[in-house]
């Protein structure tokens, strides 16, 4: 989208409250025409970030609405199959009264207007420092103002939901009041006294169309505070899902249907080639030779573009652009010892048995019980893992008069146009993103290298470039998710219950390699190192049990595993529910205990997973877990990303899986969810289901494994995912209350791995203490084989060779070289 107009000096008020008449002038035109209706709610120090079209009016920063009757709902984060683009309309269509049939999306400009303050409070140690405990809310200055100048805007921990429902009804209110205004001003009544329903003013038996009070509308202002409705969007949730519902269809399905959804690979511009990329292998690597003269003799091949990390081949079609990358037959030199498992394996080793450790939660002091001779004690390891998206990274660029337009699919729009930006030289104010949908992210378009690259390449081929990555690049560049190893040592008091727990978690530091590749941009392998030595608190959500125990200590251990890695759906509460969940199952074996009645006798005050358990329980038609049954359970408390006491997710799983020819199969999933005020149900089913599947693919397969700085996994295939065919017979039930609603996403991945692990030891009498659990055990296989041939690969070939470097011919200092 155009990136927002400088704001005209007519159209700031100093903070003033601007009155406005019916009949008065609107103020001043942004750009691409239109009157801006003065509202009090419009923020005053930016410019209206949603400028209207002919026959449209913008009303605050949220909604426009036409003359025609449409309503338009600007959306600020990146639809990638969450529904964002029906959530948050939903909620404002709910607010105003709306007919949803005349609902539309648009894709929210980047705008310090929709900074995200929760999301900057959640992060708040990753960029305050010292300060983070003042910054940890959202309502907190230091959180806003981080946010705003930062233009935080990231599709991130599910704060969609706390971040933008209240600024939604707050304009969606605004608008009904002023619409209400402008009826009653002509019915000679109380505007208070009017209603919205259906997309009408209604008072009485007379009724008058939104469309028809549009212009009239826009002449009154809004009160302050808005006048909410009473009761916020919600669906009354059934106690198990039985079906969708229909008043509120997904906005996006039609278009996804027919195939006019518009993905990053979709766009085609006029003159566009088509790039693909070679990069070296992780953590870092020069480019130092490679063939040119191969690459001449494909058909449609233009040229190239060589950086000193990476060459790209242009051509006119993607098949002969990636026939092309693979006859240059590039050639890398490593900057830094290369990622191999065995090295993994030996830093999580070393971390977990030597390293210094920071208690990041303690309560009591459990060390003196840890030694008495009933002590328990159990390690758990997890595997990096690949995100495994659908669609790899692909973006689209134009640079010309000085601007560059930016087609991606991020989930940090801001700091991929900087990254644009710093990369040309320019300022992101000369830069123009237009976001597009994601097929999949699950935080993998947290990534924003290929901004830079696509922005680079444009430049140098002097038309429009669209850059795709190949499987095996997308493989070969991703950030997958962190290693762990953890040690816990338990011992049980009264009754079997735990009297004392302490854990040892030793990790990299995925959020804070993160952060920096965001905010500080730099290379994956510069934040790797930077952050060797830290604890990463976000990365450690949920260490602490959700558990009633009187001495606990946890501790985190930072582990220099030379891979970078990054943030993966479940985050930090995926690793930290597998080990505690799995633990507490040996620990009530350890006590003669059933594994749920043990868990409700250690939660203490937690009422709602208490819940969650019971109604897991009688959906999942639990039997006690007994041997032989097959059957696993297992628990879980995300906090809430606002920090409200009344908030957060939980969620209980049911599993009952065995070992079979095929390997483990789940024959089903029962879950129960306490997710607050449920706003779309059919939304949070999708939500719940494909956590499970997606939970259920990284526990049992999709391990990332490396030799020499390379992927051993090069395809989809390799991953070895669970299909369809295969999949479970999954049944969702929700709690009903109106508690804060919590985005679901994050649940199902959560849960369903311990819940696994804890069924296959009821139906085998083995404890599953990796991840994934089908994988072999964590000793790296023989190191690959030295690449003899420097020439050109073939398809499935996979990497490039490593070798010296030697002269290419090209200078490895330039950026980017143009076409020749």
């Amino acid at each position: 989208m155009p990136t927002p107009p400088k704001p005209d000096p007519a159209s700031r008020s100093g903070g003033r409250r601007v009155r406005v008449t019916r009949r008065g002038l609107l103020i001043g035109a942004a750009a691409g025409g239109g009157l801006i209706a003065a509202w009090t709610f419009i923020p005053r120090d930016y410019p209206v970030p949603i400028p209207p079209a002919e026959g449209q009016r913008a009303f605050g920063s949220w909604i426009k609405l036409s003359r025609d009757g449409v309503v338009s709902i600007a959306v600020p984060v990146l639809e990638m199959g969450q529904g964002a683009t029906t959530l948050l309309p939903r909620i404002a269509a709910q607010e105003l009264g709306a007919d949803w049939r005349q609902i539309a999306v648009e894709p929210a400009a980047i705008s310090a207007t929709y900074a995200d303050p929760v999301l900057a409070a959640h992060w708040a140690q990753l960029w305050a420092g010292w300060f983070a405990r003042i910054a940890d809310t959202p309502g907190d200055t230091l959180a806003k103002l981080h946010a705003q100048r930062e233009t935080l805007m990231a599709t991130a921990d599910g704060t969609a939901l706390a971040a933008y429902e209240t600024p939604l009804r707050e304009a969606a209110a605004g608008l009904r009041a002023v619409l209400s205004m402008a009826a009653a001003e002509r019915w000679d009544v109380a505007f208070e006294e009017c209603r919205a329903e259906g997309g009408f003013i209604i008072h009485g038996d007379k009724r008058v169309r939104f469309a028809d009070l549009v212009d009239d509308a826009a002449g009154f202002e809004a009160p302050d505070p808005p006048l909410l409705n009473p009761t916020p969007a919600s669906e009354t949730a059934a106690p198990v899902f039985t079906g969708p519902q229909e008043s509120y269809p997904r906005l996006d399905a039609p278009s996804k249907v027919d195939g006019s959804f518009p993905f990053a690979a979709d766009i085609r511009l006029p003159g566009m080639l088509f790039a693909a990329i070679a990069h070296g292998p992780l953590p870092g690597a020069r480019l130092t030779g490679f063939d040119h003269e191969a690459a001449r003799r494909i058909t449609g091949y233009e040229g190239r573009v060589v950086h000193d990390e990476w060459i790209a081949a242009l051509a006119r079609s993607t098949w002969a652009a990636e026939k092309a990358v693979k006859a240059l037959a590039p050639r890398f030199a490593p900057t830094a010892e290369l990622s191999e498992d065995i090295r993994i394996e030996a830093a999580l080793q070393t971390a977990l048995t030597r390293g210094e450790a920071v208690a990041v939660h303690e309560t009591g002091d459990p060390v003196p019980l840890l030694d008495r001779p009933d002590a328990i004690a159990a390690r758990y390891d997890i595997a990096p893992a690949w995100h495994g998206t659908l669609e790899t990274a692909s973006a689209t660029a134009r640079l010309a008069d000085g601007r560059l337009e930016l087609w991606i699919a991020s989930q940090a729009p801001e700091q991929a146009r900087r990254a644009a930006a710093g990369a040309l030289g320019m300022g992101a104010r000369d830069v123009v993103v237009y976001p597009v949908g994601a097929g999949g992210s699950f935080d993998a378009r947290l990534d924003i290298r290929i901004a830079r690259e696509a922005a680079l390449i444009a430049r140098a081929a002097g038309r429009p470039v669209q850059l795709s990555y190949s499987r095996w690049q997308e493989m070969l560049t991703e950030m997958p998710r962190a290693p762990v190893a953890a040690q816990v040592r338990a011992v049980p008091g009264r009754n079997g219950l735990i009297a004392a727990w302490q854990s040892r978690i030793a990790t990299p530091a995925p959020a804070r390699q993160m952060h920096d590749r965001l905010f500080a941009r730099m290379a994956p392998g510069a934040a790797m190192a930077a952050n060797d030595d830290a604890v990463d608190p976000p990365a450690l959500f949920g260490a602490a049990p959700p558990y009633r125990i009187p001495a606990m200590r946890v501790e985190a251990v930072p582990a220099a595993v030379g891979l970078p890695v990054g943030r993966i759906r479940g985050n930090g509460d995926a690793a930290c529910c597998f080990i505690t969940e799995s633990f507490m199952d040996e620990m009530a074996g350890a006590a003669g205990a059933e594994p749920l009645s043990y868990r409700v006798a250690m939660l203490g005050g937690d009422v709602r997973l208490a819940e969650c358990l019971q109604g897991a329980a009688q959906i999942g038609e639990w039997d006690g877990g007994v041997a032989g049954s097959g059957q696993g359970i297992a628990c879980w408390h995300m906090r809430d990303p606002a920090g409200r006491a009344d908030g957060g997710g939980r969620i209980a799983a049911i599993v009952r899986a065995r070992r079979g020819p095929m390997g483990v199969e789940v024959a089903s999933i029962a879950a129960f969810c306490d997710i607050g005020r449920v706003v779309d149900l059919e939304l949070a089913l999708q939500q719940i289901e494909g956590g499970l599947l997606y939970g259920m693919g990284l526990a049992l397969s999709s391990r990332a494994s490396y030799a020499r700085g390379l992927p051993r996994e090069e395809t989809m295939g390799a991953l070895n995912l669970p299909p369809l065919s295969r999949a479970p017979e999954i049944t969702v039930g929700f709690a009903r209350n109106d508690f804060p609603p919590f985005d679901p996403g994050e649940l199902g991945t959560v849960v369903i791995a311990p819940a696994i692990a804890n069924a296959l030891h009821a139906a085998t009498g083995e404890r599953f203490r990796r991840l994934p659990m089908v994988a072999e055990p964590l000793v790296p296989p023989p190191p690959m084989a030295a690449p003899t041939d420097a020439g050109a690969a073939e398809p499935g070939d996979g990497p490039p060779p490593v070798d010296p470097p030697e002269d290419s011919g090209a200078d490895p200092a330039l950026s980017n070289e143009s076409i020749t």
